[in-house]
């Protein structure tokens, strides 16, 4: 019996890869550490300024480096080993974590010093969250492909509720340098996993020809947003996404004052942020039965989001808080989710990192603008009133929409191109999991499986839902 069989018979799905086993069991540790530094990350911002304007500034400072190098890191996921980047951005992460700590622990930390860990982290998240998410194809292949971003996605959301409760109640004992340390320690767990994986196990793609001038990166970039603005739905997809989460997902800059505000310390601040990452749980999972896309899903859960942000402003109460927050987060994800599973069913492979960087970009990228906004307001206004603005902004992005594709009822429909129903039902899995590892994710797209995208014929328009035909990637 050979050793894949043998592994077969002790572990399902994707977990039958060993290459996947050790990053996912690495994952498990290292994104319990990244979420109790995150909640200790803000509370010392908190206490070091006593202004939550600061949260914002730190939070765009973080997220600058993805908006503005997001499609260029698109274009390096696809020219380079994915392991080996990998490997790099996680010693990276692993070594910011254990500076803030040092400083932390020997009392000289300052406002500036978080400054510029925080501009270091985006950097390095700029290439490492999209090579997390096209590497997970390599380990599994197209087969497992959705169960392994499943797997990622209950691992990511489990920790972002297990991470800030763990964190808060540390943070309450010991301080918060004991979150910094914690997690610069987590990295080596996928750091150990991935040197320890076998290259000849690893199912490569084509990789891009590197681009020999600035003009044939232009041109790399222009094919990846060319795509996104020729194909309805997914420039939908996107539209919303980054509205929405501009004005209302900047959590990390308003949950830390609201726990100020509320009174309930470290140790309700980490219990706000995990009754989050619940509702996000739940959403994940609802989202993962759908077969198909629902844009009404999409912007029923903007609503959501925009309904019970508001509620979070106005609540007095812990419980109360968290249940706003609970529905949040769950608006939050069924939204991004569903974009996600759009964009998952149109994007072709030769434009995957690409076309996943513009998405990146837009998602992780507005945080910058959104940060600085929710921080400026809850700064001069009031944590409450941050909030209320936000989720007001966000239903009045979401309700023009809503309007707009009522008036066109293909698009509930969602004509992509056809697959059959099990690989579309793998299709929206993968979304999910990208969604939430912010959010990370892997595709089948359409040429992967011998069609060609769908082109408009001479004397008729194409579905709402389909592209354009895709120039192909260069391969000079």
């Amino acid at each position: 019996m050979s050793e894949r069989t043998a592994g077969a018979l002790r572990w399902r799905g994707a977990l039958r890869h060993r290459n996947f086993r050790l990053f996912w069991f690495g994952q498990l540790v290292s994104l319990v550490g990244t979420w109790m530094q995150s909640v200790a990350q803000a509370w010392l911002v908190l206490q070091l300024t006593h202004d939550p304007f600061w949260l914002g500034v730190i939070g765009a400072i973080q997220f600058l480096p993805v908006m503005i190098f997001g499609l260029f890191a698109g274009i390096v996921v696809d020219l380079l080993p994915k392991r080996r980047t990998l490997v790099g951005t996680q010693t990276s992460l692993m070594a910011l974590a254990l500076i803030l700590a040092a400083l932390s622990f020997s009392g000289a930390v300052q406002v500036w010093h978080i400054v510029v860990l925080a501009f270091g982290l985006g950097l390095v998240n700029a290439v490492d969250m999209p090579a997390r998410q096209a590497f997970v194809i390599e380990m599994v292949g197209r087969d497992d492909v959705a169960n392994a971003v499943g797997l990622n996605s209950a691992v990511f959301n489990a920790a972002r509720i297990v991470g800030p409760s763990i964190g808060g109640i540390l943070i309450a004992v010991v301080g918060v340098t004991a979150c910094f340390f914690i997690n610069g320690l987590s990295f080596i767990a996928v750091i150990v996993g991935l040197l320890a994986m076998r290259d000849r196990d690893l199912r490569r793609g084509v990789r891009l020809a590197r681009p020999r001038s600035v003009r044939a990166v232009a041109d790399n970039l222009a094919e990846g947003l060319g795509y996104v603005r020729r194909t309805p739905v997914v420039l939908l997809a996107v539209a919303i996404v980054g509205l929405v989460s501009t004005v209302g997902m900047n959590f990390n800059v308003q949950l830390p004052a609201l726990a100020t505000v509320l009174g309930v310390g470290a140790t309700g601040f980490g219990f706000l942020w995990s009754a989050m990452g619940a509702g996000s749980l739940v959403a994940s999972l609802a989202v993962a039965t759908v077969r198909r896309p629902r844009v009404w899903v999409m912007l029923g859960g903007a609503l959501t989001l925009g309904a019970t942000e508001m509620l979070l402003g106005a609540a007095n109460l812990l419980p109360l808080a968290m249940l706003a927050a609970f529905g949040a987060g769950a608006g939050a994800m069924a939204m991004t989710a569903t974009a996600n599973s759009t964009i998952q069913l149109a994007v072709p492979d030769a434009l995957r990192g690409r076309v996943m960087s513009v998405y990146t970009t837009v998602f992780a990228g507005s945080t910058p603008i959104g940060a600085l906004y929710a921080g400026w307001l809850a700064s001069t206004y009031g944590t409450a009133a941050s909030l209320l603005v936000g989720g007001a902004l966000s239903i009045v992005f979401a309700v023009p929409a809503t309007i707009w594709v009522l008036r066109r009822p293909d698009f509930f429909g969602l004509r992509l191109p056809r697959r059959s129903r099990r690989r579309q039902a793998e299709l929206v899995n993968a979304a999910v999991a990208e969604t939430v590892a912010e959010v990370a994710a892997r595709d089948l797209p359409r040429s992967q499986l011998g069609e060609p995208p769908l082109a408009p014929s001479a004397t008729r328009r194409p579905p709402v839902g389909a592209a354009e035909p895709v120039p192909s990637a260069r391969t000079k």
